[in-house]
This record gives C-alpha cells, structure tokens and sequence, in this order.
C-alpha cells in the first residue's frame, strides 16, 4: 500500500533502513498533537498497514525546554488526554509520558525504536525541534522520517525566502490550489482504516517500570502539576488547549465571529479573532481544518478563484470577512514558516533587511526619553497606561490583543537603550507568557516590530529611523479602549 501522503511533505532524517520483521511502527509525536488532519500520523499508519505491524503513538512531554511552565504543560497536557481517549476508541496504544524530574524521560525514543520498524516524528521549523531531530536522528536505533503537517503550503516547495507579504501572497495564489488537492485524511485512525492493524495491547514490563505513563486526569487535577521542575509563578491562561476544544472554538468563530472579523480584529474591545493561535502553535488543529470549515460555510469551490494579482481580497471569491481571515491563514502565517524553514537565524538581527540595519545604526545613539528594564516591563510598570494594560493581558491570559500586540512592541523598541535590548527582551516576555509563544508567527510579529516584511516609512523619526511608528496617542484615537482599560487595570 502506497502512502498517501504527498512525497515532498516527507523526509528521511538518518540512512538506517526500514526493519520489517520489528514489532512495531513508532509515532513521536512532538509538535502535531492531533489525532485528526495530521500528515505525520497518517504517514505512520500507512507504514504499519504496510508493514503489518501495530501503530504504536508516543507523545511524551519534557521538563527542561526554555520557559517551560504550568500554562503550557497544562495546555499541552489537556491535549494529551483527548489524544488518549481517541487512541482508546481506535485501539491504538497509546503512551503519553510527562518527564516527573530534569533528564528523566532520557533515553525512551531510543528505547522504543530499537524494537520499531520505521520511527516517524513531526518537521516542525522553529524552537528546539529542529536541534532536537539533528541530535538524535544518527544515534537512533531505527530509521527515522520527519512529516511535515506545519501548513497548507508543503514547507519544502518554495525555492527561495520571501522577504514582503505581497510577493508571497502573489507566489501562494499561483501554487497553493494544486497543494490543496492533496489533503490530509481527516480521520487517520477511522476504524475502517484501522482495523487491519494488528493490535498492541502494553509496552514492555521494563519500559513502563523506567518510564511510567502519565496519569494525566491526576495531572491536571487541582495541584497535579506542583511537583513537576517547572515555573509555577507562569499559571493558567485564557484558553484550555486540546484538539476538542480547538474544534469548538473554530466552530464558534465561524458561526459567531467570522462575519465581523474584518472591522472587529483590530478594535479592542471587541472579542474578533478565532482564538485559534495557540492551537495551532501547539498542533491541538490543522491548518486544513480551520481552510475547510471557512470554506464550507461560504460554500465554495475551486471554479470562483479569481486572478492571480498579489491582493489581499478578491482571490478566492468568497465574502470579505472570509478573504481577511484567509490572508491570515494562507499568506502572513505561512511567510513566518518560510522564513524559519529556510532561515536558521530567523531570529537573529542580522536576518532584517539591509535598510532597517542601517537605519537603526544611523540613530543607536539617539536620547530616549523614557528607559525601562526587564523586570519594569514584565510587571507593567511603564508610564503608558495601554501600555500596561496589554502586558497585564499577556502576562494573565497568555495572549494580546491582535493590534495592540503591534503597539507592544513597537513601545519596547522606543524604551530600551537598543534594538538588541528590545528584542531580547519581547522574545523573552513572548515566549515566556504567550501560550501562541515560541512559533513562526511570533518571530514574525517580533520582527515585524523591528521591520521585517515591512518597507522604509517617512518622515524618518528619533530611535525608529525609517521604521515604523506606532504611539499609544494615536492608538487611543483610531479604536475604542475602555472596556479593555477597564479589564486589564491595575
């Protein structure tokens, strides 16, 4: 049986060949935390059919990744359990395992593909994924294949690094309609898919003594994280994660929200965007998933794509709430992965643009009128009370306002001493609060800060040069603030 999944969305990581006469097909399952629309699981089953093996599915949660905390690891965790209960009802194994202490969890991917015929795992372009998949792929006692499931657009097509989101958005309306004719399957583990698999029903005695599976309904029970090595002062959050609750949320926003989203993203004091971010980021909903249930709403085939011209509205010939949502989706998302796919410094100043290295040169020395640090901004102790307000957001909620998370930034850069400072300092409180954090997308919005994708502005200004320039004043004057000042007060 042929994989289904398309070639250029697959790559082999060592040279070890396939074992066939192992006991089992492993699926690492790292970045694509999904049972559901996930290339990388499909690909994994299509090999233990293949092979006759049993699909054996590991998803394992470390301790000591950077900013590791209780808002992640209980969003994480939350997906874990919905994956558990779909596994269960495929009769699928399982083996979700969360690392109790530092270094743990050492050494169970090597011991699971030592007994597997093909290990596969999830290409994932940006955080510790990519050194995490060179340290262990030659030292892994099995083959190992990497799956890409980040987007619509296959990570590998593009032949070279878009620099502005117009020249993307022109390349993407030329090549992406030909990608979206090879989906992923929707229900990989489907029973009728499935039920050929030969069945594994436990790992090995010795692998569940050394490394226990999680009791994850006891881990997120009141006080189930306390004991894990993580910073316990970064809790909660405004979203509970998992692939069920993503699926929610995308259906509330296209019945509730889609229809406003245009004017209603940027104001405020409306609740506008999807919510879908961290979701994405944390693979809990596919890229797909989220094209498909917009387009079955509006109804649309691929016959009303329009020409192919590089504008933002009109290509495919739906309403314009759904044409902005989609710019979103299928130009500014998929730009970031581009940039972190082919880019290894992507987060490096050095990967702007000529001209904003040499304007922010041109004026490294010039006065500030107002200097804060670390600890002043991650407390919002700043004299600008929107300021504080959307770090308050940040820092309660994992997530800022969509136009006010552009102000955050842009006011980061005005009060430190050098873009080097400022973009330590918004990687820093990004990653370590956003639940959306540590992602292609937030290097993007980082970035855009500092002029990435953007063009030289006029008149040239005092700290900014040619880049832009956004102030609280004006932000007060174009949308209305009072409900959110009022949410987010001191």
């Amino acid at each position: 049986m042929e994989s289904e999944v398309p070639t250029v969305r697959i790559r082999a990581a060592n040279d070890r060949p396939v074992e066939t006469e192992r006991s089992w097909v492993l699926y690492w399952m790292t970045a694509f935390r999904r049972t559901h629309s996930n290339f990388a699981l499909q690909h994994a089953r299509d090999l233990a059919l293949r092979l006759q093996r049993p699909l054996l599915i590991l998803e394992a949660l470390r301790s000591r990744y950077a900013w590791a905390s209780e808002r992640f690891h209980r969003f994480i965790i939350q997906g874990m359990r919905d994956n558990q209960r779909a596994c269960e009802q495929a009769d699928v194994l399982y083996y979700p395992y969360v690392e109790p202490a530092h270094g743990q969890g050492s050494g169970l991917v090597a011991q699971l593909a030592q007994d597997a015929c093909v290990t596969v795992t999830d290409d994932y372009p940006c955080f510790f994924h990519p050194r995490m998949i060179a340290a262990i792929a030659p030292r892994l006692p099995s083959r190992l294949e990497v799956v890409d499931s980040n987007c619509l657009m296959p990570l590998a097509v593009p032949d070279r690094t878009f620099t502005v989101a117009h020249s993307y958005r022109r390349w993407m309306q030329k090549e992406l309609p030909a990608h979206l004719e090879q989906l992923p399957d929707p229900q990989p583990l489907d029973r009728r898919r499935t039920r050929s698999l030969p069945v594994l029903d436990e790992l090995p005695a010795a692998v569940r003594k050394r490394w226990p599976a999680a009791d994850l309904d006891s881990l997120l029970s009141p006080g189930g994280l306390a004991h894990l090595p993580i910073d316990h002062q970064v809790t909660g959050g405004a979203a509970a994660g998992g692939p069920v609750e993503a699926g929610e949320l995308l259906k509330r926003f296209v019945d509730r929200r889609l229809d406003c989203y245009a004017e209603d993203r940027n104001e405020p004091d409306e609740y506008g965007s999807s919510e879908l971010s961290p979701h994405l980021h944390f693979g809990h909903i596919s890229p797909q998933q989220v094209f498909l249930s917009l387009m079955q709403r509006a109804g649309w085939n691929p016959s009303r794509i329009g020409p192919v011209n590089g504008k933002a509205n009109g290509f495919w010939g739906v309403d314009e709430n759904t044409e902005a949502f989609l710019d979103q989706l299928c130009v500014w998302r998929e730009i970031g992965f581009n940039m972190c796919w082919r880019e290894p410094g992507y987060q490096q100043l050095d990967s702007l643009p000529e001209w904003t290295q040499t304007t922010m040169r041109e004026h490294a020395e010039d006065p500030r009128e107002y200097l804060y640090d670390l600890e002043q901004f991650e407390n919002a102790q700043t004299h600008d009370d929107i300021w504080n307000a959307a770090q308050r957001q940040l820092v309660r909620e994992g997530r800022i306002h969509n136009y006010l998370r552009m102000l955050w930034g842009k006011k980061i850069l005005h009060w430190t001493n050098s873009p080097q400072q400022a973009l330590d300092i918004m990687i820093h409180l990004n990653n370590k609060y956003a639940l959306d954090g540590r992602d292609p997308n937030s290097y993007s919005g980082i970035f855009w800060v500092l002029g990435r994708y953007d063009r030289a502005w006029g008149p040239e200004r005092p700290i900014f040069g040619k880049i832009r320039y956004m102030t609280s004043e004006n932000t007060a004057k174009k949308h209305k603030l009072g409900s959110y000042l009022e949410r987010y007060s001191s």
